[in-house]
């Protein structure tokens, strides 16, 4: 861990002169460097990318050198200057599907995983909070460490009501925004279609748009059909997750929840995190982001743009 800690400190220091450097740069103009909150975040000097590599055969690929990617904004290649191929503490928000049809069984199966998900397979160095959602979201825990508290939010877990996906997510955004850890990422699990949301798919890709999480999904589509809630609907949990950088895995019986959270957990663990000078700092504006490695049989994983929020001044406020 010492090396470890010494390796993210440096990343650290880099990236705080590196934002110094082009806030003097940018045309005369005097932008104030924000120093508050975790220093590998996306801020107007800087865009902070993290991505997953994997192989033609869908296999995670450790281990790449800076020069064997490459970074895009608005299809114009930018200069890499600053990367990590460490893991870099997480903050991740786990959101549970309660509604009815998780009754019994199913939700056992689901308490069970995604304790040893978050307890066992995360690091210690992370931290996340717990919501569950039926009609409307729940949270249960706030962003914690504590095992304990994990385990106590559990055992208060019982199925009811219908089931709305977008607004779980929407609630959870703001909460993964005020994170003290680097990276950030979004779990889903559900096992039926968004019924009950007072949100649109459509709004919520929007709010997407201004979040650096990467949002996976689980989707259970059992072969035992419950007339209680509509089945999953992997295809809307995918325009969920895949903008983002993330993926949706569809089970077929909650007993393969234990294995698809660990391959999340194993994603989440050979991350590689870029950080670009913005060309466009601050313009309010939505940009696309390709990320590509120097090999055609490796495929890259990235959230596909953002929009360059203006940070706040004294001034403003």
């Amino acid at each position: 861990m010492g090396s470890r800690g010494s390796a993210i400190g440096r990343w650290r220091h880099a990236l705080v002169l590196a934002a110094a450097v082009t806030s003097a740069a940018l045309a005369g103009q005097t932008i104030q460097i924000q120093r508050q909150g975790p220093p590998l975040r996306s801020s107007v000097e800087l865009t902070v990318v993290t991505a997953t590599v994997v192989d033609a055969d869908g296999h995670l690929v450790p281990d790449l050198a800076q020069n064997a990617f490459e970074i895009y904004e608005d299809g114009v290649q930018q200069t890499i200057t600053q990367f990590t191929h460490e893991r870099v503490p997480l903050g991740l928000g786990l959101l549970l599907d309660v509604s009815d049809s998780m009754f019994g069984q199913r939700l056992a199966d689901a308490r069970t995983a995604v304790e040893r998900f978050l307890l066992e397979l995360l690091a210690p160095s992370d931290n996340y909070f717990v919501m569950a959602f039926n009609h409307e979201p729940t949270l249960l825990t706030p962003w914690t460490s504590e095992p304990d508290a994990v385990r106590q939010a559990l055992d208060t877990l019982h199925s009811s009501g219908s089931t709305a996906i977008y607004d779980a997510v929407s609630r959870a955004l703001p909460l993964v925004d005020h994170r003290t850890r680097e990276r950030a990422a979004l779990v889903v699990i559900s096992d039926g279609a968004d019924t009950a949301s007072d949100i649109t798919l459509r709004q919520l890709r929007t709010s997407l748009q201004r979040s650096d999480a990467f949002i996976y999904a689980i989707a259970i589509d059992s072969p035992a059909r419950f007339a209680l809630n509509a089945s999953v609907d992997a295809t809307a949990l995918g325009e969920i997750t895949n903008p983002t950088g993330g993926h949706t895995q569809v089970v077929h019986d909650t007993t393969e929840l234990a294995a698809a959270t660990a391959r999340i957990a194993e994603e989440l663990n050979t991350q590689y995190m870029l950080g670009y000078s913005s060309p466009h700092p601050g313009d309010g504006q939505y940009h696309s982001i390709r990320v590509k490695t120097s090999s055609p049989i490796y495929r890259v994983r990235a959230r596909n743009g953002y929009v360059a929020v203006r940070q706040t001044s004294t001034r403003d406020r």
